[in-house]
């Protein structure tokens, strides 16, 4: 039988877990590229973060340890691999803070990031939106998403860089306090 103590560790656990798993899965998607590496990082970095609770300094911000947690847990994938971190520290703190606001937000009940986007999505012509849509919610290779649009890759590639140019300006003048 569990303790009071333990069962209230857990509740407590579970619920800054679920507080947190939208913005980890969002800051590991950006690390890795793909939900399903996402999704694996952050239950990875539950466990650990589960099995070190004791070590955690509760004068610390819990979301930001649950990053560096997955972050590190990323780079050691990476390590097995064998590959380079594509990405450079200032990039990954960028990303990091980022984050960190959208858990703010998030916890605030301020949607306003998130309604701007889709907002910015709608605004897209709409064979530069197909795009993002394969490639970032359908979660199709380059490759895949270029051959069911009928484009060749360097089409596809140069259509999400559009994409990704004028989601920021919009963003930018939607929501300049975010920059």
């Amino acid at each position: 039988m569990k303790t009071k103590t333990q069962s209230d560790s857990q509740k407590a656990f579970a619920l800054l877990a679920r507080e947190h798993h939208r913005g980890l899965l969002t800051f590991a998607r950006a690390l890795c590229g793909n939900p399903t590496g996402a999704a694996d990082l952050v239950q990875d970095a539950f466990v650990v973060a589960w099995r070190k609770l004791d070590d955690f300094d509760t004068s610390r911000d819990f979301g930001a340890w649950l990053r560096g947690i997955v972050r590190n847990k990323w780079r050691d994938q990476l390590r097995r691999a064998g590959r380079e971190v594509p990405v450079d520290e200032s990039t990954l703190e960028l990303w990091e803070s980022r984050s960190s606001g959208w858990d703010e937000n998030h916890r605030a009940g301020n949607t306003e990031l998130f309604d701007a986007l889709e907002a910015c999505l709608d605004r897209l012509p709409e064979s530069t939106a197909e795009a993002v849509n394969r490639f970032y919610y359908q979660d199709e290779s380059g490759d895949t998403a270029a051959h069911h649009l009928g484009i060749n890759i360097t089409t596809f590639r140069k259509r999400l860089q559009r994409a990704r140019e004028a989601l920021r300006d919009c963003l930018d003048r939607k929501l300049p306090h975010h920059s």
